[in-house]
């Protein structure tokens, strides 16, 4: 899928971040972390001072592991990729797809940390973001993340497209574990410029991504829905179930109907009815002049189709 990925395309419309936001973040995270150790290190010794060698000795390892490499894994797994140092920095560490990351993400990134940040005091850090297109170190690579900014316009990116009403919901006991970031990357980008391409053209594409989609998920397209509605379907669903898992049920049905209602008024959703046009009303005589009736515009009846597709003649 790697064609339908063009050169300058943005996950999400979010800007990733280069060497100098993620270094000043780093710092202070390593300020926070490293006060927060020496105070407990102080502690210990004074605590621990009636104990033997060996005793001291597993309590300070234990301390080390807990406290610098322990509590950013925490903090990032709880925050969703938002630490200290990044929160002020407006930075976020997200999946290559855009999603929130989970323990797994954060406990590559954090072992790998040990090595490239804490034992060559970064060196390995900067020059593997200077050398990756998107400033991602060794960690990043291993974990599969990012980190973009935040801090942004809002009109740069473009959203993704809802689904047609009566495919909501309709994919909520599919198996989306199979599918690869990639292949979610290619879709999403091709939901937001699917209204740029040709209509030959984007159909063609869209079935193409919704068979690939189909095969990893092993469930087939189903019959009557059109290739684009049922990947907007497909990633709804995976949106909402993103969102449940990182801010529980209440908080993903407020988003999804934010997100779905804005979407919408801009868009339209894939597959759906188009706009009504409201009719012209007709102006009031002014007084003093003849009556003239005032002639209706003429109207087009034929309405344009909401999502700009139709399958080839």
């Amino acid at each position: 899928m790697n064609e339908l990925v063009t050169g300058d395309a943005v996950v999400l419309g979010l800007r990733p971040a280069k060497l100098p936001s993620r270094a000043l973040a780093v710092v202070i995270d390593l300020v926070v972390v490293w006060a927060a150790y020496i105070v407990v290190s102080i502690v210990l010794t004074i605590v621990t001072d009636s104990l033997d060698t060996a005793a001291v000795a597993a309590l300070a390892v234990a301390s080390f592991l807990l406290i610098p490499v322990g509590v950013p894994i925490a903090v990032e797994t709880l925050s969703h990729g938002r630490s200290l140092g990044k929160l002020a920095c407006g930075l976020r560490v997200v999946r290559d797809d855009g999603g929130p990351i989970r323990f797994r993400h954060a406990l590559v990134r954090g072992a790998m940390g040990v090595v490239e940040l804490l034992m060559s005091f970064g060196v390995i850090a900067c020059v593997a973001s200077l050398v990756s297109a998107r400033g991602r170190r060794v960690g990043d690579l291993f974990a599969g993340t990012l980190v973009v900014r935040e801090r942004v316009p809002t009109d740069r990116g473009r959203p993704v497209p809802p689904p047609p009403p009566w495919l909501v919901g309709r994919f909520s006991e599919l198996d989306l574990s199979s599918v690869p970031d990639d292949l979610w990357l290619a879709i999403r980008q091709y939901l937001t410029r699917m209204g740029q391409l040709d209509a030959g053209v984007g159909w063609s594409m869209s079935q193409r991504l919704a068979d690939d989609l189909a095969a990893r998920t092993g469930v087939p397209l189903p019959p009557g829905v059109p290739p684009a509605a049922y990947l907007a379907a497909v990633v709804n669903e995976r949106q909402a179930r993103d969102s449940r898992r990182a801010f529980g049920s209440a908080a993903a049905a407020t988003a999804t109907a934010t997100a779905t209602a804005t979407a919408t008024a801009t868009v339209g959703p894939v597959g759906g009815p188009a706009p009504a046009v409201r009719p012209p009303q007709p102006r009031p005589p002014v007084v003093g002049q003849p009556d003239v009736v005032p002639q209706a515009a003429p109207q087009d009846v034929t309405a344009p189709p909401a999502s700009g597709f139709a399958p080839p003649a």
